[in-house]
């Protein structure tokens, strides 16, 4: 009986468990938790080859390093360009068959990736497979709102994030001890393989279990206006215009400039990068969709700040990293700077997504969503090539100038007030917990 009484978990601990418990239940549908676990599996795909596709080029296939890295842009290139025309088509057609296809166009394209010993072969792959990653993308999200109410958006989006982060963590994880144990050929064809049965899986799941319903957008495709009306909606646009500008500060800069400029001016090694990235991403995992309740009763302007402040507090935490003579030490405050920036994404993304969502009339639907997703690989792709132009030039100048660009934009979100449209404020004209009045007046069109 003691022993049995020393292992029981006592009252506090049941407390903390049934609180956790708590905290991760999204109340989503089954079929939207299906998806996301297809998302999952899609992620870790992905995961499997993402950071290893300009060594397989390069290595493996011989590419001069410049051909590979333009292989690579003309993926999301062209699911760039592949975007605005998918929102049109979602706009008036089903979601479901346009997912579909987009992912085996996917399958398609990273399949052929495990065969390409020319450049031309690399650069036809990677069209084919930025094609479908731009259609599944936007027809994934629309389908997503589609099955959700609107107070259940910012829980989708934030299963989405969970989803994506952990099917991509876990995914490069057990590629690095593939890799690691066998750098030949057929290891990098195995993984591009496989991560093209991901995507055709996903595909087979979507047409076996997802109801092929007609959304509101294709109900109401006879109201007109197509792109000209989302030109007009000056609102959208500014919220598309200052996140483009937040996405480069907030994660391309923490994604794609940090790990160089740490190997160049810290002591921290390649290991540390990887503990730093395991930090990002096991935090995101972790806490993406207890975050949600939290952000939930904030005004949206707010929220912004919030995740502005906390990227300034993350670009300027950078700089300290030089001047620490130990690797640990600068390990550790990068891997510090990396849950900072987390716990911003775990902001921004949960009021971003819902926020287009809610700005979309429903005939347009399918166009929003594809501005959303433009704008994202928008961001991702200008990032890199700003950060890089100035890290070249002026290291340092990439921390405090973007954190300067960050504060700039979080002031501006504190001062726009009740200009962007709350939750409840957007469907029934009642304001949000924390919104005044004034909030519903302004939500409403």
């Amino acid at each position: 009986m003691v022993r049995a009484a020393a292992i029981a978990p006592g009252p506090v601990a049941i407390v903390i468990r049934l609180h956790l418990a708590r905290g991760w239940r999204t109340e989503l549908p089954p079929l939207v938790l299906l998806l996301q676990a297809g998302n999952a599996v899609s992620f870790f795909g992905y995961g499997l080859i993402i950071a290893f596709e300009i060594i397989y080029l390069h290595q493996i296939r011989g590419f001069a390093t410049a051909t590979a890295g333009f292989v690579l842009a003309a993926i999301l290139g062209t699911a760039a360009l592949v975007a605005p025309a998918s929102g049109t088509l979602l706009d008036h057609f089903r979601p479901k068959p346009i997912l579909i296809a987009g992912n085996l166009t996917s399958a398609l394209g990273y399949a052929g990736f495990a065969f390409v010993d020319r450049p031309w072969q690399a650069f036809a792959c990677a069209v084919v497979g930025g094609a479908g990653i731009g259609a599944a993308g936007t027809a994934n999200q629309t389908l997503l709102i589609t099955l959700v109410t609107p107070d259940q958006r910012a829980a989708s989006f934030a299963l989405g994030r969970v989803a994506s982060n952990l099917g991509l963590g876990i995914g490069a994880t057990v590629a690095g001890f593939i890799i690691s144990s066998d750098q030949h050929l057929r290891s990098f064809q195995t993984l591009y393989l496989f991560d093209a049965i991901t995507y055709a899986a996903f595909a087979l799941v979507v047409l076996a279990m997802v109801p092929n319903r007609r959304p509101a957008a294709a109900r109401a495709s006879a109201v007109g206006g197509g792109f000209r009306a989302v030109a007009r909606d000056r609102r959208f646009l500014i919220v598309i215009a200052v996140n483009i500008v937040l996405i480069i500060v907030g994660y391309a800069l923490y994604s794609n400039i940090l790990p160089p400029f740490a190997i160049a001016h810290t002591r921290a090694g390649p290991a540390g990068i990887g503990i730093m990235k395991l930090a990002n991403t096991l935090f995101i995992v972790i806490a993406q969709i207890p975050a949600t309740r939290v952000v939930k009763r904030m005004r949206r302007a707010q929220a912004f700040a919030a995740a502005s402040a906390l990227w300034v507090i993350a670009l300027l935490g950078v700089l300290p990293a030089t001047l620490i003579h130990s690797e640990l030490g600068a390990t550790a405050l990068l891997a510090g700077v990396a849950i900072v920036f987390a716990i911003g994404e775990c902001i921004h993304g949960v009021v971003l997504g819902p926020l287009v969502a809610d700005l979309a009339p429903p005939h347009l639907l399918g166009r929003y969503m594809s501005m959303y997703a433009l704008m994202a690989t928008g961001g991702l792709a200008l990032g890199p090539a700003i950060g890089g132009v100035v890290l070249a030039t002026s290291p340092d100048a990439v921390w405090w100038g973007g954190a300067l660009v960050a504060a700039v934009i979080g002031a501006g979100f504190l001062l726009s007030g009740d200009r962007i449209p709350e939750p409840l404020a957007v469907q029934t004209g009642v304001p949000a917990v924390g919104a005044g009045p004034r909030a519903a007046t302004k939500a409403t069109y």
